[in-house]
């Protein structure tokens, strides 16, 4: 007979579903916290490279992408990573290591969000 012990598999927890972040621009003003969070997503875009990295994740076969698919961007392999960290501090990506390479993805709703803030709200009659 064997010592070895069955362990429980640990489901992982579902990720955070992403709210929008602000009303459209259109809407109203935003407050001081729209502002803030909206500014961080714009300023992670605002960087070329971030664009391109985050363009390719968004449009990569099946929605995420592996570190090694998307690392031709021009830049080093360090400022890969510097750049796709700022991506995820902004919520823009999300991120799992599987093995030794990490795969990206970027989550439907944020792209539904940043769609909505960006879209002119019809004038009430």
């Amino acid at each position: 007979m064997s010592n070895t012990k069955v362990l429980p598999l640990i489901e992982p927890e579902p990720a955070a579903a992403v709210a929008p972040c602000c009303p459209p621009l259109t809407e109203r003003p935003f407050n001081a916290d729209e502002a803030e969070t909206a500014a961080r997503m714009f300023k992670a875009l605002g960087d070329p490279v971030r664009l391109r990295l985050f363009s390719a994740v968004a449009s990569h076969e099946g929605g995420e992408a592996c570190v090694c698919d998307i690392s031709d961007v021009g830049v080093s392999q360090p400022t890969v990573s510097h750049h796709l960290k700022k991506l995820k501090d902004a919520g823009l990506l999300t991120s799992e290591r599987r093995g030794t390479w990490v795969y990206y993805r970027v989550e439907p709703t944020v792209l539904a969000a940043m769609g909505k803030l960006l879209t002119m709200t019809p004038a009430a009659d």
